[in-house]
């Protein structure tokens, strides 16, 4: 009984572990001031505004481009300029793998698409295909939250 005991009490230490591990992904490794003029002169060229362990939030300006496959990437982005025709979900056309955890292809077939203009924010889970299909002010402005690997 007491074996019994013990390896359960090992087991549930484990599995904290590791879902420690898991969900500390995302979470930023120290405070992260960012001032207003670097923020608008990131969104002016596109890049990155914060790099942390797991975070990487990003100032993108994009035009229509191809679908995107995620393995550990979860992304939320707030649109702060532009319109476009998002479609998540479906199924890539033309994959190729472009890094060991992401896909890219031409286009999705099916899937849901979205009307995005200023002032909407989208979540997009890990491993859920994306693109901006349509971008039709030419370019849109978002933030990207990265959170993941």
């Amino acid at each position: 009984m007491k074996f019994l005991l013990a390896l359960a009490a090992v087991l549930t230490v484990a599995v904290l572990l590791t879902a420690a591990a898991v969900f500390s992904a995302g979470v930023p490794a120290a405070v992260h001031y960012i001032g207003h003029d670097k923020v608008s002169a990131t969104m002016a060229k596109g890049g990155a505004i914060i790099e942390d362990p797991g975070l990487r939030v990003l100032a993108n300006r994009r035009e229509a481009g191809e679908a995107e496959y995620h393995e550990k990437t979860n992304h939320l982005f707030i649109i702060v300029e532009g319109e476009a025709t998002f479609v998540t979900g479906g199924t890539l056309v033309g994959v190729k793998q472009t890094s060991p955890d992401e896909k890219r292809g031409s286009r999705i077939d099916g899937g849901q698409t979205h009307h995005l203009t200023k002032g909407d924010v989208i979540t997009i889970p890990a491993k859920t295909p994306h693109w901006w299909k349509e971008v039709p002010t030419k370019t849109v402005a978002y933030y990207a939250v990265n959170i993941g690997n």
